[in-house]
């Protein structure tokens, strides 16, 4: 299989539930080891990185991590801070809050950290962000958008991301704030590039085999330009609106899945069918 994932992500559409069932951290927490789960909350992103972290810091430990810590990484000189490799380095999770996406990837990208998280991932450590923290998984990530008018070219900033998820672009806050147009125009631009459009409280956990499981509230949305017939992405102006045919799209909501090798969704049905085959051919 070509390779898009190397360990374990859970990617958040932002605006989870912190005060009910939290079913989005709490599976975080079980993916970071449950109650020996050791979790580093990195809040470059965001404005309030002190009031941010801190809130995340009570609500991971309420579902019952046992060690969470705070790293605060605000200049590229912090990036590289022995202390900070070091607390990484121990970690089974690792969470990218909301916030500004460039601020991670100027500030990380490159880094002493950003290796030692890369690291992390290829050895099963579960890496997680939610809102600009969600777009930075990505190799491309878009960095801002208009979301009020048609699909254009002028509509759409992207950038690299870190790169933990090959071949996929993501939007975060998709429905809430009407953001098909700039999925359509990133994946226009890239067609061999999958969009991944998350709705606030709703994430997709992506394991190593290339599998996304949709949780959470809302739903994926998912475009495939793979096989579009027609686009004048190349020859249109800035302001000129896109012609897109045969874009194919899928809406999932929770409990779906999808396999991102084959570009194919399918249901829990479909899983527990298959898994019985499976064993059934193996005994």
């Amino acid at each position: 299989m070509d390779e898009k994932v190397r360990g374990n992500l859970l990617i958040i559409g932002g605006a989870e539930d912190k005060k009910s069932d939290c079913i989005i951290l709490r599976r975080f927490v079980e993916l970071a080891g449950g109650k020996n789960a050791i979790i580093a909350i990195i809040t470059t992103a965001a404005e309030q990185p002190r009031k941010v972290g801190n809130q995340y810091r009570a609500l991971l430990y309420d579902l019952g991590a046992q060690r969470v810590e705070v790293l605060f990484i605000s200049e590229r000189e912090d990036a590289g801070d022995p202390r900070i490799i070091e607390q990484i380095q121990q970690c089974t999770g690792v969470f990218f809050t909301g916030g500004d996406q460039l601020r991670i990837t100027s500030i990380i990208g490159g880094s002493a950290v950003d290796d030692a998280i890369r690291k992390a991932y290829e050895h099963g450590v579960v890496i997680a962000g939610t809102s600009a923290g969600a777009s930075v998984m990505s190799d491309t990530m878009i960095v801002e958008g208009d979301s009020t008018d048609t699909a254009k070219k002028c509509t759409l900033n992207m950038a690299h991301g870190m790169g933990l998820l090959k071949e996929v672009v993501v939007d975060q806050h998709f429905a809430q704030r009407g953001r098909i147009n700039r999925l359509l125009t990133a994946v226009a631009q890239n067609p061999h590039v999958l969009g991944v459009g998350l709705d606030e409280d709703t994430a997709i956990v992506v394991n190593a085999e290339g599998i996304f499981e949709v949780i959470g509230s809302q739903t994926v949305t998912v475009v495939d330009g793979r096989f579009i017939r027609y686009t004048n992405v190349s020859e249109s102006e800035p302001n000129e609106p896109l012609a897109l045919s045969n874009v194919i799209l899928h809406i999932l909501p929770t409990g779906y899945y999808f396999n991102l090798d084959l570009r194919q969704p399918f249901s829990a049905a479909e899983k527990q069918t298959a898994e019985r085959k499976s064993a059934v051919e193996q005994s």
